[in-house]
């Protein structure tokens, strides 16, 4: 069994800084052979998230018939947790500052995102994003003003960027590839920020404007050497692999022990009856016993507890041993389980995701001023991440009710930065609206009181 080593996906790059008709075929062509590399790579990774490992490929010189192939299939509880542990929840959109009259056009945004199915489609990318270190997505126009906007996750086998090799590294071109049903003809659909080209067979046979004045297509690394989540513990999985499959083939071959007689031989119809009686009848000085060297079950164990709790500690997993203390804290829980680490990889993974996102966001607000004639400026949206952190409940609220008791702070940075509500922008303006709604009916009431009473009795009634 062959273990193979991977180190991240490598950046595309070209010395053009403008793509035309007339060199965008060459740099396509250079373009296609690094992005060849990446494909396999991310090709090998999607595969052993799905199970298909260098263990299924394990051979044996001894008793080959005895040949177990477990695939501990940990790259995907990797990949599994970490998706749902950051992308779970849908990716909202806050405003940046107190202008409460942005609150409207923000809630505009995360409804038409709602439309698009943005969250089905984040956490799409989440799943590419944690394979294979880097996640592409495309967002279009739409129809009409009823569906402005179309949200797409590409497939990173089949799309990819290419930067200008220069200061700031400018995206220059977008390339989605579609293989053809005879499996090699590939149809090449090249973005630039002007122009849309189709490529096949290295000539041009579409060219044509379009007015989104950027490449529509956006690539989100997990990190800067776009590693996948369990990309630099793969040695360690496959050793996982290898312990339990051989693990299992020392138990069956510890069943399927080989019987040796000492001082003596049985014949062919003895050997029947044993088989059939599972008794030997042996001469005297004539001795019989099992050859076997089974493992120490609890020594294995051991090593792969050991093994698996390397893997969790890298790829930053809570484990699940639950420790033995009764009197910790919830903060000493916490950090001693590995949730601590595990938020503070996502927190990374959040600060890379952001810069794509904004790029992507730049091309949304667009379309949608468009389409819709929404109005908002990108330096006004806040990206926030939202996880169902039920820890500290109640600091959380006291936070929240310290912070809505202080003339000096906005009502609004209460509700975001309590960390209380998945949604704040919303639980604001829902919570603004219930309160003004309370302001106006008892306000309402206090007149009906008043002019119920009469004009001396109304004179003694406070204002306030």
């Amino acid at each position: 069994m062959e273990t193979r080593q991977l180190f991240g996906r490598k950046q595309i790059y070209t010395d053009v800084e403008t793509i035309t008709a007339e060199n965008v075929v060459e740099v396509l062509r250079k373009a296609l052979s690094d992005h060849t590399v990446n494909q396999g790579e991310i090709q090998y990774l999607w595969d052993y998230y799905r199970g298909k490992t260098p263990i299924l490929s394990k051979t044996k010189e001894i008793r080959e018939n005895i040949n177990h192939k477990i695939c501990v299939n940990r790259a995907n509880e990797i990949v599994t947790f970490k998706r749902g542990y950051g992308f779970g929840e849908p990716i909202q959109y806050i405003s940046r500052g107190t202008k409460d009259d942005l609150s409207d056009e923000i809630a505009e945004l995360n409804e038409q995102m709602f439309l698009a199915g943005k969250q089905a489609e984040d956490s799409a990318l989440a799943e590419w994003l944690y394979v294979c270190g880097l996640g592409m997505r495309m967002a279009l126009p739409g129809r009409d003003a009823d569906e402005p906007v179309h949200v797409y996750t590409l497939d990173p086998r089949y799309s990819f960027v290419v930067r200008y090799n220069g200061l700031g590294e400018p995206v220059v071109m977008g390339v989605k590839t579609i293989i053809r049903q005879d499996g090699h003809t590939r149809l090449h659909s090249v973005y630039t920020k002007d122009m849309y080209f189709e490529i096949e067979n290295e000539a041009i046979v579409k060219a044509e404007p379009h007015v989104l004045g950027m490449v529509p297509i956006f690539e989100y690394p997990a990190n800067r050497a776009r590693l996948g989540a369990f990309e630099v513990a793969l040695p360690l999985l496959d050793a996982l692999n290898e312990v339990e499959s051989n693990r299992l083939d020392d138990v069956e071959q510890f069943v399927n022990s080989f019987l040796a007689l000492l001082g003596g031989t049985i014949d062919e119809e003895t050997a029947k009856k044993l088989n059939e009686y599972k008794m030997l009848c042996l001469p005297e000085g004539v001795d019989a016993k099992y050859l076997s060297a089974a493992l120490q079950q609890n020594d294995i164990q051991v090593l792969s507890d050991n093994l698996y709790s390397a893997v969790l500690t890298i790829c930053g997993i809570p484990n699940r041993n639950g420790g033995s203390s009764t009197s910790d804290t919830g903060s000493a829980v916490i950090m001693r389980d590995g949730w601590e680490s595990a938020e503070a990889q996502m927190k990374s993974v959040e600060l890379e995701f952001k810069r794509s996102e904004k790029e992507f966001l730049r091309l949304v607000l667009r379309i949608l001023q468009d389409m819709t004639g929404l109005k908002l400026d990108l330096r006004n949206v806040e990206i926030k991440f939202s996880r169902r952190n039920y820890d500290n409940l109640q600091t959380k609220s006291q936070v929240l009710i310290s912070m809505l008791n202080n003339p000096r702070v906005h009502p609004q940075l209460a509700f975001v930065h309590s960390g209380l509500f998945l949604d704040p922008e919303s639980a604001y303006l829902q919570s603004k609206e219930w309160w003004e709604s309370n302001e106006q009916k008892e306000a309402e009431e206090m007149d009906k009181y008043v002019k119920s009473l009469g004009d001396d009795d109304a004179e003694s009634v406070p204002e306030d």
